[in-house]
């Protein structure tokens, strides 16, 4: 399916405030009660979101110390 906006100039509701990822990655710490906080691997990958504390430095960490 294609999207809607598929060749279109991005709008400013569709950017994300870099500022604001950059400093989500580094000071959110998540919350392994949460499951949408926690690392999570399928056949894509992990997927998450620094703003949505799921996926930042301390994920990185983590999925470091366990390789």
């Amino acid at each position: 399916m294609v999207a809607k906006n598929a060749g279109m100039p991005a709008t400013p509701e569709d950017l994300v405030d870099v500022d604001a990822l950059i400093c989500a990655y580094y000071d959110e710490v998540p919350n392994s009660n949460i499951p949408e906080q926690r690392v999570i691997f399928g056949t894509s990958g992990h997927r998450g979101s620094a703003l949505k504390t799921s996926f930042n430095e301390a994920h990185i960490v983590a999925i470091t110390q366990a390789i």
